[in-house]
């Protein structure tokens, strides 16, 4: 017999009613859900000009040490000079025997170099050497190549080593 208590669910017909639609409830979660993958797929997205500004920072962070340990070696007093006046190629290196083949470019055209707080970066042959650091630039991106004269060249974010 139907009954018109509270919590009967049963029609007079004897058919069971079931609810229709989705709770607000639910909707919150699978919303909740969504917004969680999407955040997580957009950091998984990199900067393809950040990723190859670093790319070009670790190429000039090698260049320099390898440089810096060649002149160490040879008792050479060499530099790394960036574009500026009187200089064709993007960067070139100073004082070292012809013999061996430098890069002058960067991987991509765009990027730009500056040495803050002088016009060239020295490279020996003193092991100790004054603090110097470089700036890469790749259109709004920055990078920073520091040494503080003791310790190797290493990329850093200029906001981590101070801006100029």
């Amino acid at each position: 017999m139907p009954t018109s208590a509270p919590g009967s669910n049963t029609q007079p017909t004897g058919r069971v009613r079931r609810p229709r639609g989705f709770t607000l409830i639910e909707v919150m979660v699978v919303m909740a859900i969504v917004a969680v993958a999407m955040a997580v797929v957009s950091l998984a997205i990199r900067d393809p000009a950040q990723d190859q500004l670093e790319r070009e920072a670790a190429r000039l962070v090698a260049l320099l040490e390898s440089a810096r340990a060649e002149a160490r070696l040879l008792s050479a007093s060499a530099r790394w000079v960036p574009a500026g006046e009187g200089i064709l190629t993007p960067f070139r290196f100073d004082n070292l025997p012809d013999g061996k083949v430098r890069p002058t470019q960067w991987l991509d055209d765009r990027v730009r170099a500056q040495v803050i707080g002088s016009n060239s970066v020295i490279l020996g042959p003193e092991p100790i050497l004054p603090a110097q650091r470089i700036m890469l630039t790749l259109d709004d991106r920055r990078v920073e190549i520091v040494s503080d004269g003791l310790s190797a060249f290493a990329a850093a974010t200029p906001s981590s080593a101070g801006d100029p």
